[in-house]
């Protein structure tokens, strides 16, 4: 999966999904592009680097997915609790639209 099908599937959850660059004023992150739903979000990711992107988890699923796959791990930035990161550039491209799918389910119900 590349930055755009990435970016596009994002999008495609909904009418009401937008697309920020959030983090401008720190220079490490300003490439970060966050997808939110309801104000929040629920995927970011650097945008010249898709090792890490990182999705909302259900906290009772992060160490299984992480024990099980060896392309997923903690976030890069985020509570560890809730939040993990897949590396999609070894990552199947189905597994990586149902946790984005779930993330933006756990966060769209929050809103």
């Amino acid at each position: 999966m590349d930055i755009e099908e990435l970016r596009r599937y994002c999008l495609s959850l909904s009418e009401e999904t937008e697309e920020k660059f959030p983090f401008q004023q720190f220079k490490a992150a300003k490439d970060v592009l966050a997808f939110y739903i309801g104000g929040h979000i629920f995927c970011y990711f650097d945008i010249n680097d898709l090792t890490h992107v990182t999705v909302k988890c259900q906290p009772e699923k992060v160490t299984e997915l992480i024990e099980r796959y060896d392309f997923i791990d903690h976030p890069y930035n985020g509570n560890a609790k809730y939040w993990i990161g897949i590396d999609v550039m070894r990552a199947d491209c189905n597994l990586i639209k149902e946790l984005i799918k779930d993330s933006f389910d756990i966060v769209k119900k929050k809103k």
